[in-house]
Formats: C-alpha cells, structure tokens, sequence
C-alpha cells in the first residue's frame, strides 16, 4: 500500500531529534498502515522539512530496537536449501549472509540465456551513465567505466522468462523492478564502490522517489566469465563475489544508510571483458 493519509500537521519544523510524540504517533501509524517509508519521507518534505532531516527523523521511529521490519525481496531460505526453484529453474544457493541479506546463487541463467543477452545488448551499447544526485537526472561519472544499456521490461522472449524467474526466486513483484541493465567493462574497466539507493539527502531524489520510491534490492547477474579481475567487491563485509557465467550476487537494503553494508563495486577487468545484468527492485510498482 502506498497511499498514505495527509501529514496531520503543516509543518513540524526541520529539526529531527528529538522526535516529538506527535510525530511518532503519525510514522507508528503509517507504517501499520502499509505505507512505504519513501511515502512517509515524501510528505514530511512536502510538509517542510529538509530531506536529511526527515530521513533522520523516520529513522529514530522506523529503525528503533524492536521496530517491525520492512518487508524486502529475498529468496526464502528458513529450510536452508541448497536448490531453489524459480519459475521451474532449479538456482543454487552458494553462499547467504544475514547481515546485510546476501546470497550468491549459481546457475540462475543458461549459457543460451547469457548469450540472447549479450547479443541484444551489444548493438545498444553506449556509455555507463550514474544518477546526477542534484537534479535526478544522469551523468557521465569517472568512477564507473563501463558500456551499458537497459532493455524495457518484457521486452523479449529471454528479458520476460528472466524477469519472471527472478520475481519468484526473490518474492517480489515484476513490475516493483526496474528495467534490466546490461553492461560491458573491457580491460582496465571498473565500478568504484558505491551504494544503489538513493541518498534521502540529495536534491534530486525526490524526482528518483516519485517512479516507484526507492530501491530496496540488486541483482547482479554474470553473463560470462572474465579471464581475470572483474570481481564484485563489498568493502564493508571482506568478501569478493568471482563472477561466473550463470551466477549471481544478490543483496538489500532496508534503509537508504551507509550502515546497511552495501557498499558495493566491480573491480577493474585485468584480462578479457566482463558482461553482467544487473536488476534494481524498488518499494513499489516502477512506472
């Protein structure tokens, strides 16, 4: 549920702590209402605070000990399964965290399946592009030294059967993800490590928020395997993701912070060229 009732007050001001008990009560209510955080967030700036502020103040109430969490993609892993069934694919299970949710899936895509990719892709390739923070539109960035592309959702035969498998494997509707991107990084090409939310203190969130509210998972897909290098890196966590044709890395992210540890990257290609899709699911219906 996204519709969220009107901030019962025109403005609380910007200040974030304390929280007054007001303020408390409105968050502790729509959040049992179903509503998303990136809607609460929406109409406390709409209300006049500042985006940080709000931010801070949703998460002295939403993040608290004992505060329900949000609900978030995942694979249901209670069984400890080795094999998950995903729209008939039967995925492996290499390597799951709980902190933050991460798994490494193997066998997620057939080697025809990486190749249909590949192949669509490679005439649409045009330079990686990051979200410009301050107007939410994109850039050119020195950090991320990839070609890339997205295809629109369902749009072929290979992009629907992917799509439909990751929403069973991860419980999470097709149309709460965004369209796939497929991207190329040649020799020497890297992704410096960095975050997929959006950061709530950012001026172009808002317009980012307003398509779906914010990113709460990624899927990182390897649609072949580099000579060398091209390793998905997670600073925070010591742990290096090899990519594998077929594989994948998963991760989420319950709020848009640094301390969910998802700092994330992809490490220079040392020989041969890397080919990865990579699958961003949000809060609520992408449009």
């Amino acid at each position: 549920m996204d519709e969220h009732k009107p901030f019962p007050f025109a403005t609380i001001g910007q200040q974030a702590a304390p929280v007054s008990d007001e303020v408390r009560v409105w968050v502790n209510e729509q959040g049992a209402a179903g509503v998303a955080r990136a809607a609460m967030h929406a109409a406390l700036t709409a209300a006049g605070w500042e985006a940080a502020a709000a931010e801070a103040a949703l998460g002295q109430v939403l993040d608290e000990p004992g505060a329900a969490p949000p609900r978030l993609p995942g694979p249901r892993l209670s069984d400890a399964p080795h094999v998950l069934d995903a729209a008939g694919q039967a995925v492996g299970v290499q390597v799951a965290l709980d902190r933050p949710p991460l798994v490494v899936f193997s066998q997620l895509l057939s080697a025809d399946e990486c190749a249909a990719l590949i192949d669509a892709a490679r005439p649409r390739l045009a330079r990686s592009l990051t979200v410009q923070t301050q107007t939410g539109g994109e850039e050119i960035n020195a950090d991320r030294t990839s070609e890339g592309m997205f295809f629109q959702r369902g749009e072929n035969a290979v992009v629907q059967r992917l799509e439909e498998r990751i929403a069973a494997l991860l419980d999470w509707p097709v149309d709460h993800g965004e369209g796939l991107q497929v991207l190329h990084y040649g020799p020497g090409a890297e992704y410096k490590p960095h975050y997929d939310y959006f950061d709530p203190a950012e001026a172009g969130t808002a317009s980012m928020l307003r398509r779906g509210g914010q990113r709460v998972a990624t899927l990182v897909m390897y649609l072949n395997t580099p000579q060398a290098g091209g390793a998905t890196v997670f600073p925070c966590l010591g742990l290096t993701v090899s990519p594998q044709r077929g594989n994948a890395v998963f991760f989420s992210y319950d709020r848009p912070r640094p301390d969910t540890r998802t700092l994330h990257g992809g490490a220079p290609v040392l020989a041969g060229e890397k080919w990865i899709a990579t699958k961003w699911l949000r809060e609520r219906k992408f449009e």
